[in-house]
């Protein structure tokens, strides 16, 4: 790549389970996702089954609350979770389930595992036996989920969470009760307490305003809308959920806000499993998530091994001390609408740079065409990512270049060309800074605070958990954002004739 100071020539583009109560659900047949055949009888007990949803808190995944003082007698009646499990077939473990405030005094305590007695990095924390984790493969009991999901566009995130509402509906009788139980408890939050954006307010989404994260979660909330209108096609297509709730079909028995809140809840705690069918890549593991806090700088993972899901832990611990597994290379915008939380020492913290060449240009197919030979596309989206945001505007400036380029005879040399060079000139450089460093402004614009703002709210102890963590996510997109800005303008500073005007672009590439 070109030091920034004028050259002649420079770079263009670079670069085995036991059934207990419940049964595994079998696919009825190859139907296509868009068809819909409602029994004859629905409409009968339409009636029966709105009731039978007003009525009853164990038809959800996610309950509304009652409280602490009742739901903590519930618990001591039916036993803690990691009891449950060792009925159940897991293993004697080196880890224990303990408790700690939340946000708000109406909810529950938040809880997670912590380690039952020193540990170091190589110990086998815990092995939970596949009939103990909920995957695809084991509510469906066939294979061919896969080829239905990517061919229908299904979740597996909206079967697991159809799966789960049904189980609970059928309160104390389902195996899976003390594992719904806690999943209820936990209500979706993260590690602060708190729930996902896809649970926020419009009002709390507003702390989010400025940052394309709030575009995200309505976004997904859309998508989750999209899944919702097609559970009747799962559940006529799932045997045992048709054979055991004949009259109760999903979108019937369970309000939209329902299953908006199992699917977050679900989404919060699912694993993806690594090396395995796709069938089960997608599981539900009782002491996993959301009890286990998610680090991004750990590189333990829970892992298929023989019949069960592992934790071998990558640190030492002492007794006591939370347990913490990886949440994959993922920014903080997705561990917030995922997870509820944003990780300040998150190096794989990124945003994105949309950049897109101007199809009125009267030589946009020719750039179109050199701009894919060197690996980029007409709309090309730049992640920059924390830490380096300087490569990041290296690699931009190539491709805004070729935008500039206005006379046809110096576009037919980029195309002849052997390597990836264009002609540049100090007002073209002077022009493509320039729009960059207007493109960084305005986005640091569009936050409705500065970052010492942030600061500020941050310093408040009494600060509403979430608009913290929204505060949290804007103030660390800004300083990506800084920093970006800080190196443009440090280049157009270097530049050699400070006296020379922007070359006039009316073709200039757009910015988003």
């Amino acid at each position: 790549m070109m030091d920034l100071a004028y050259s002649p020539m420079a770079k263009c583009i670079s670069t085995p389970f036991q059934s207990f109560t419940h049964r595994p659900l079998a696919l009825f047949s190859r139907v296509s996702i868009s068809v819909h055949i409602k029994p004859k009888f629905a409409n009968t007990y339409r009636r029966w089954n709105m009731c039978s949803a007003s009525s009853s808190d164990t038809h959800t995944l996610v309950a509304g609350h009652k409280s602490a003082e009742v739901e903590s007698n519930k618990e001591d009646e039916y036993g803690d979770l990691k009891s449950w499990m060792h009925e159940n077939g897991l293993p004697p473990c080196k880890v224990v389930i303990k408790e700690r405030p939340s946000h708000n005094a109406k909810h529950r305590p938040i809880h997670y595992v912590a380690a039952s007695e020193d540990l170091q990095a190589g110990d086998i924390a815990f092995s939970v036996p596949d009939s103990l984790v909920v995957t695809l493969e084991r509510v469906l009991g066939n294979e061919s989920i896969a080829e239905l999901l990517t061919t229908n566009k299904l979740s597996e995130l909206a079967c697991l969470a159809l799966y789960l509402m049904y189980e609970k509906k059928q309160g104390k009788k389902s195996f899976w009760y003390p594992y719904i139980k806690e999943l209820d408890r936990q209500r979706a939050r993260g590690q602060l307490a708190v729930e996902s954006p896809l649970l926020w307010s419009d009002a709390e989404l507003d702390y989010l305003t400025g940052s394309p994260t709030k575009a995200e979660v309505l976004e997904r909330a859309e998508g989750i809308k999209r899944e919702y209108n097609e559970l009747d096609t799962v559940w006529f297509m799932a045997g045992s959920l048709f054979q055991q709730y004949p009259y109760d079909i999903p979108t019937e028995a369970f309000p939209f806000e329902i299953f908006k809140q199992a699917f977050v809840a679900v989404q919060s705690c699912v694993v993806h499993l690594q090396k395995v069918s796709l069938a089960r890549r997608f599981a539900l593991v009782p002491l996993g998530p959301p009890l286990l806090s998610y680090c991004s700088n750990c590189r333990a993972m829970l892992a298929a091994v023989n019949g069960a899901v592992q934790l071998v832990v990558d640190r030492s611990y002492r007794a006591g001390d939370p347990i913490v597994v990886w949440c994959g290379p993922q920014p903080n915008s997705k561990l917030l609408i995922n997870y509820g939380f944003v990780d300040e020492e998150n190096s794989y913290d990124r945003l994105m740079v949309e950049a897109a060449l101007n199809t009125e240009d009267p030589q946009y197919q020719d750039k179109r065409l050199a701009a894919q030979r060197n690996g980029k596309l007409s709309v090309q989206a730049f992640q920059v990512c924390v830490g380096k945001e300087r490569e990041a505007v290296l690699e931009m400036l190539p491709y805004l270049r070729l935008g500039y380029v206005s006379d046809p005879s110096e576009m037919q040399t980029v195309l002849s060309s052997q390597g990836p060079i264009c002609p540049v000139s100090p007002c073209m450089e002077r022009a493509v800074l320039g729009q960059l460093s207007d493109y960084f402004e305005a986005r640091l614009a569009s936050y409705p605070t500065t970052l010492s703002e942030d600061e500020a709210l941050l310093a408040d102890a009494d600060l509403d958990p979430k608009k913290r963590v929204a505060t949290q996510l804007v103030r660390l997109e800004k300083k990506i954002l800084n920093a970006c800005l800080e190196t443009t303008v440090n280049f157009i500073n270097q530049l050699p004739d400070l006296s020379v005007s922007p070359c006039p672009a009316p073709f200039a590439p757009t910015l988003k």
